[in-house]
């Protein structure tokens, strides 16, 4: 397992880096046991682990934290998010958006929160969580985010853009104007903009690009069919249809990417990200042991090679030679 600088920052993680939401949750479905997962993830050299306190409201650091407690905390990296307000009902699954707090006492009282659930001193990366432009354009909160690293609270700070896919102006203002480590965005073979702006505004900025949803919810990783249905639970049970059937579409034309016993698709999907320039890790959301060892493998499947990138970029740019589906 590779480690990745973010940008010029003294930040390393692990290329293939945890996501920890589905722990603690059925929001993605039924998930194995988190300690095992952990464990084996740290077997697999992964070290940057992710997380956020609006996670099962705070239940999911509480997770990662204990799973944690037995490792050396300087040879891993965690990651947290802020600004969402919590309630007193803690709940398993995401419940929609939250009112959000930037205001530099939440910013505070949330990373003091968060300390204590991970059963740590730090984290290695704190980040704006789903900021709207008056988050980013607030002088206050990024000065206080300033002064919790100065005491060593954290080590650096960035935005994970959401909750889905765009959020190109807030993206690209943190960027330009914030001194961030990091940028969580979601970005993979099947939804490449904005990241592509991301990428090339990080180099600018010397920061670090985190892709998130790397397997465009799983589209990417040959397991769903035309037929496929989703728990009450699951969240993509409430896409349309269409994002299944014309997903599993734009696959196929992807299958040249396959190389049998060597690269599965998710492999690719993976290796596809680790192509871009100032990916500083991908980080997929993991549910069971076998999507883990798939996704930990794809340190070690082939790289895409120029030609691949290419014709990757050739059918990006033509939709994947799909006819626009007709309203």
């Amino acid at each position: 397992m590779r480690q990745r600088r973010f940008g010029t920052t003294d930040l390393n993680a692990s290329e293939i880096a945890f996501g920890t939401w589905a722990l603690g949750s059925d929001w993605w479905g039924t998930t194995d046991d988190p300690d095992r997962l952990i464990g084996r993830a740290l077997d697999l050299g992964v070290t940057f682990f992710d997380t956020g306190d609006a996670y099962g409201q705070g239940a999911n650091e509480e997770i990662v934290g204990r799973a944690l407690a037995r490792v050396d905390r300087d040879s891993i990296q965690i990651s947290t998010k802020f600004g969402y307000v919590l309630d007193s009902q803690r709940s398993q699954q995401s419940e929609g958006e939250r009112p959000q707090d930037f205001s530099p006492r939440h910013a505070r009282a949330a990373l003091e929160a968060s300390l204590r659930r991970l059963g740590t001193d730090h984290v290695d990366l704190y980040q704006l969580h789903n900021p709207r432009m008056d988050a980013i354009e607030r002088d206050d909160v990024f000065a206080e985010l300033e002064s919790l690293r100065d005491e060593g609270s954290l080590r650096h700070y960035g935005v994970a853009l959401g909750p889905a896919i765009g959020w190109r102006d807030e993206g690209l203002r943190a960027l330009e104007t914030r001194r961030v480590a990091g940028l969580q965005t979601v970005y993979n073979l099947l939804e490449q903009e904005p990241g592509r702006e991301f990428i090339e505004a990080a180099e600018r900025a010397g920061a670090g690009v985190m892709a998130r949803v790397p397997t465009s919810s799983g589209l990417l990783e040959d397991k769903y069919t035309p037929d496929t249905t989703f728990g009450s639970s699951d969240h993509r049970r409430h896409r349309p249809r269409e994002w299944l059937t014309e997903g599993l579409k734009k696959v196929e034309r992807l299958r040249f990417l396959v190389i049998p016993g060597e690269r599965t698709m998710a492999q690719a999907a993976l290796r596809f990200i680790l192509a871009q320039p100032t990916m500083a890790c991908v980080i997929p959301t993991v549910t069971s042991m076998a999507e883990l060892e798939e996704f930990a493998g794809a340190a070690d499947a082939p790289e895409l090679t120029p030609e691949e990138l290419d014709r990757v970029g050739e059918l990006y740019a033509s939709g994947f030679g799909l006819e626009p589906a007709v309203s």
